[in-house]
């Protein structure tokens, strides 16, 4: 069974993170994030991941967003936003990436993520949806939500 642990902000996941970089897109990496946390002291750790054996092989980070800046869905409420949800090579097609998607939608409130390079496809098979792009509100990003019973499009 995959199981999604929440992250530590330690010094040693920072190592465990340093191999995302390693195979990943600079724009995923979650390793200036992490030590901005560990220099700030933030014992909320926004991070999550599964690790098989001892290494770390998937992760993503997993933000709340408050009603008074949601300008996605409808009524207006708090949600999360998925960012940087990235699985090692070796271990991508298992089913991992899948596993931290579900793990978020557990929580019962829509989802915001931003589809990256290659990654539209996934995002609709786990059950997201494009937005209508606003130039305002998306700053070049390519938005993709969940919504979850009762929610809609704002």
């Amino acid at each position: 069974m995959i199981k999604v642990e929440k992250l530590k902000i330690n010094y040693k996941t920072l190592e465990e993170f340093k191999k995302f970089k390693e195979y990943g897109i600079q724009e995923l990496s979650m390793h200036e994030d992490l030590q901005a946390n560990i220099i700030e002291n933030d014992s909320q750790s926004p991070f999550y991941g599964i690790y098989f054996g001892e290494t770390l092989v998937a992760r993503m980070s997993l933000y709340q967003r408050h009603a008074q800046f949601d300008q996605y869905f409808n009524p207006p409420q708090t949600y999360l936003e998925l960012w940087k949800l990235e699985v090692l090579p070796l271990y991508q097609g298992k089913g991992y990436g899948k596993t931290l998607v579900e793990f978020a939608k557990n929580f019962n409130m829509p989802i915001k993520t931003n589809s990256r390079i290659k990654s539209k496809e996934f995002w609709e098979h786990m059950g997201f949806e494009s937005v209508s792009y606003d130039m305002e509100r998306d700053l070049g990003e390519n938005p993709l939500v969940w919504y979850p019973n009762g929610v809609t499009v704002q």
